[in-house]
């Protein structure tokens, strides 16, 4: 019988949109379970076949859960604040949201033809205002609320303020900016405006200036792991260091929790590693160095004081504001310049560049309060100002980095751990030795003497011991137009959060999208974007009196903000009363299963763990953690084309004569390769691109070959391959079974659409089990017991590769059985009939299909996943190989149940082993049960 994939997949499509077959109810006795795919942002470029990749994963799961009774919630939604939108917009005038809208119906057709059984009426979008009106709200909890460090949690800012009522800043053990201290008093004495300043000192969501990588290009300031190289990931347009007032997020004070919540986590290691390392936690101790002639302190944390009389030199970072002070003016110019130059490098390249050392001398020399000595302050760009105080003491014999600035420097380098090495050539970093040229800490080891050096700092009232965190707080601005704006206002200089009713605080139209003339950000070009407080709504722009008519904040929050929370809205995505019903949040809990990218490891991933941590803590949810188990997808990669230009010519040279010329290497359009060959189609070539319009081939055997190469499937290097295309001709039951038959999940992949030919074969194979000729035919006779073997061999690899997510083993289990199945000419209907349930979570709609023509008037999905019944696998005969001195003689059939003694016995007896033996007693007898006999003699 003909498979028609594409009236099938259409009518079937149609049907669970209908049928509203995936929609998911709260009202249920069923357990849950909760499967995610991480946040698409929708491109204009719409998916390539390396996209669906982790969605079919999860949608197997998903699919699954529901056959074994389970209320499953698998949603999706869009991540559709973005710079991409907003670049468009800047360059044709259209606004972005129109290009988003137009993005998402793409992706959502795309999405809608891959059989996904999503929960379309829970879809979110982090642009339509009903939701980013509660992403502005939890913006206002995080604004009123600080971290008491004593309950180790997020507060009302009330509770602070009370404190401060009763208590001043006394007894006080709170995250801060700046360690404060006033008295009960002096906090009543003070005015409305000096109350708000201090409370932005430890509120949540504060205000400060902050070293930020601002991107002129782009108008805007960018997160670490959105800079790369010291470019914008985005455009590749330069990022330079700057001093902006900036709100920021206190992360910070989540720091230890973020990382002992790792442990409760099922996730890959290297993406614990990456959190690990990013919060990058320490302990050692605050010392206080006095600078010569001057009244400034330098403060440095370090996690060896131990080694603190070996400390010969000081580095600062070049935007530590105590460089200013204590520069003199014969090294002024030195000092600006290298200034000027560290400002066009990213904290993430300085930390990177170990190999080169610069820096410059400030004139001035600090002194080391141990030994005594004279310690020159240099500044180098190797010293981050938000790591630890923006200074190090450096001890040139026990760290290679200090040793490398040492000897370009030519500083004293001083051994103060015991070692055999030469540290004028090498430094040498160990804790498993002892101190020496250290006064009191002499003979001591690492701890004792760590230990000791601690209590002297203390003692001396130059220093603590302390636990320091390399994790910054997260800038929470971006000056650009396409983004949540931020429900704030200023009354006199001092930021007010709007009202909660206020709420949504709408993004303004605006006449452009770039920055105003004065250099504020685009949102500052809105003619209507101003609080008048009296009557709490937003009011024209040309009304602001600074009296009852306030400013409102132009900023609008980073691309962040959305995706830290979206996983809770799904739970609860029409209510305009709360976020996420309580009662909802508590019933679905963590996100069972999350599949996405490795490349959020230390942005959404940590972001989100942090707001799901705060609102926790304010008792709105009551899981501390927002996503259980999580699996990071590999990536399915393009194969792409090039040709060979002559250079200096319009003329292309074919792969193997290339090495003849002198050429350059250009991507090429995979679409414009003949079939699946790698021959150009030199005439499509031609008309590709104007440029190439007027192009000449030397060609090889009268064709131009292409090369050919794996690379990441990019519309950027031309090897993207559309799904559309591969669902009309092979089906999207095709390309779901061939991405998971690719390999294994985890790991990344070549396309070739050759390969899909297979698994459309085994399409129809599978199909034409149900019929006779173009007759359906499916009997009632009762399996034998072959049969009902295939069928159970098959459930047992297939809930084993489900549960483990090896989904590439399961599609090879699928074609097994129905080439044994076909062999057999089985068409019972207690085999095919709980096939057709095994297979749907790979192939849905093929199986809805037949599990239609079989009779039934529900759909497949929520049938029970067939039951494993192990005696269908016990053996009744085994057929044992015979070996005699390592050869094989015979084979001999012979019932499971015998023992091995027993087994022995019948195959000496056997009258095939009389003239082998000859009258002899063989040596020995290996019965291996159920495999095989060896007989040596």
């Amino acid at each position: 019988m003909f498979y028609d994939h594409q009236q099938i997949e259409k009518k079937w499509q149609k049907y669970w949109e209908e049928n509203q077959t995936y929609k998911t109810s709260n009202n249920t006795d069923k357990p849950k379970f909760y499967v995610l795919d991480m946040f698409p942002y929708p491109s204009g470029a719409g998916l390539h076949v390396g996209h669906p990749l982790g969605y079919i994963a999860s949608d197997i799961y998903a699919r699954y859960k529901r056959h074994q009774g389970f209320n499953v919630l698998h949603p999706v939604g869009y991540d559709s604040f973005g710079l991409p939108a907003e670049q468009y917009a800047i360059q044709t005038g259209q606004h972005p949201a129109v290009t988003t809208e137009e993005n998402i119906n793409r992706y959502e057709e795309q999405l809608k033809k891959i059989g996904f059984s999503f929960d379309w009426s829970r879809e979110v979008r982090t642009s339509d205002a009903s939701y980013y009106k509660w992403t502005q709200w939890i913006f206002i909890e995080l604004y009123h609320s600080w971290y008491n460090k004593n309950t180790d949690k997020a507060e009302s800012i009330n509770t602070l303020i009370q404190h401060f009522e009763e208590k001043g800043t006394e007894g006080l053990n709170a995250n801060q900016n700046d360690e404060l201290n006033f008295t009960a008093e002096e906090w009543k004495d003070s005015s409305d405006l000096d109350k708000e300043d201090v409370l932005l000192n430890y509120r949540l969501a504060y205000r400060a200036e902050t070293t930020v990588n601002w991107c002129p290009a782009l108008g805007t300031v960018l997160a670490n792991d959105e800079v790369k190289d010291g470019k914008s990931e985005r455009g590749g347009f330069p990022v330079f260091q700057k001093k902006m007032m900036q709100w920021s997020m206190r992360i910070s004070a989540y720091s230890e929790r973020l990382l002992q919540g790792l442990n409760t986590l099922d996730w890959p290691q290297p993406l614990k590693d990456a959190q690990e390392y990013w919060i990058g936690k320490s302990q050692g101790a605050q010392v206080q160095f006095q600078v010569e002639g001057h009244n400034e302190i330098i403060e440095v944390f370090t996690t060896r004081p131990d080694t603190i009389f070996g400390a010969t030199f000081m580095v600062l970072a070049p935007e530590n504001p105590l460089v200013n002070a204590i520069t003199t003016e014969a090294q002024k110019a030195e000092v600006d310049s290298y200034i000027e130059e560290t400002s066009k490098k990213t904290e993430r390249d300085r930390m990177a560049d170990v190999k080169n050392v610069s820096g410059a001398f400030t004139g001035s020399y600090a002194v080391n309060p141990f030994s005594g000595e004279k310690m020159p302050v240099y500044i180098s760009d190797y010293v981050l100002m938000g790591y630890g105080t923006g200074a190090v003491m450096a001890v040139p014999a026990h760290d290679e980095r200090d040793h490398r600035f040492a000897k370009k420097f030519n500083l004293n380098i001083k051994k103060v751990v015991d070692t055999e090495e030469d540290v004028q050539e090498k430094s040498f970093d160990s804790k498993d030795s002892v101190c020496v040229n250290s006064d009191f800490l002499n003979g001591l080891n690492y701890n004792d003497a760590k230990s000791k050096i601690i209590a002297e700092i203390e003692s001396r009232g130059i220093g603590h011991g302390t636990t320091n965190y390399r994790q910054r707080d997260a800038i929470f601005s971006r000056q650009r137009y396409w983004g949540e704006p931020v429900p704030i206002y200023y009354k006199e200089g001092m930021p007010y959060t709007l009202p909660v009713s206020a709420l949504p605080l709408e993004l303004p139209e605006v006449e452009k999208y770039l920055p105003t003339e004065d250099g504020d950000p685009p949102l500052g070009n809105a003619k209507v974007f101003a609080w008048d407080e009296a009557s709490q709504k937003v009011v024209s722009t040309d009304l602001i009196d600074d009296k009852t008519v306030f400013p409102l904040e132009l900023s609008t929050m980073p691309g962040w903000a959305g995706s830290s929370w979206y996983f809770l809205r799904y739970m609860d995505s029409s209510n305009d009363e709360v976020f996420a019903n309580k009662d909802l949040s508590d019933y679905w809990g963590q996100v069972d299963l999350y599949i996405g990218g490795s490349e959020h490891a230390t942005g959404h991933l940590l972001y989100s763990r942090f707001w799901n941590m705060f609102l926790k803590d304010r008792g709105y949810i009551n899981q501390d953690e927002p996503f259980q188990k999580l699996i990071n997808q590999g990536m399915i990669l393009g194969m792409s084309a090039f040709v060979y230009r002559i250079d200096g010519t319009n003329q292309y040279v074919s792969k193997n004569l290339a090495g003849n010329y002198q050429t350059q290497k250009i991507h090429v359009d995979v679409s414009l390769l003949k079939g699946t060959s790698d021959e150009l189609d030199t005439e499509a070539f031609k008309a590709w691109r104007p440029d190439y319009a007027n192009a000449e081939f030397i060609l090889e055997d009268g064709k131009y070959i292409t090369d050919r190469e794996v690379e990441k499937m990019s519309k950027s290097k031309y090897n993207v391959v559309n799904p559309d295309d591969i669902c009309e001709e092979y089906g999207a039951d095709g390309l779901r079974l061939y991405e998971m038959f690719l390999g294994p999940l985890e790991q990344s992949k070549p396309w070739n659409t050759q390969g899909l030919s297979g698994v459309y074969g085994f399409l129809k194979k599978f199909w034409n089990l149900y019929f006779n000729g173009d007759t359906f035919e499916v009997s009632d006779e009762e399996p034998t017991k072959a049969e009902y073997k295939v069928l159970h061999t098959l459930i047992k690899k297939v809930v084993y590769d489900i549960e483990n997510f090896s989904f590439n083993t399961s599609v090879s289990s699928f074609m097994i059985a129905v080439n044994e199945l076909q062999k057999i000419k089985c068409n019972k209907r207690n085999i095919l009939e709980p096939l057709a349930v095994i297979i749907s979570p790979y192939a849905p709609h093929i199986c809805e299909e037949l599990w239609s023509l079989l009779g039934n008037k529900e759909s497949v999905e929520f049938e029970k996943f067939p039951v494993l019944n192990e005696e269908y696998l016990v053996e009744d005969e085994i057929e044992y190989p015979v070996s005699v001195n390592g050869k094989m003689k015979f084979k001999i059939s012979l019932s499971a149940q015998l023992s091995a003694k027993e087994v022995e016995d019948l195959v000496i007896s056997d009258e095939r082993m009389q003239p082998i033996l000859e009258g002899k007693t063989p040596k020995k007898i290996i019965v291996v049960h159920h495999r095989i006999v060896n007989i040596v003699i």
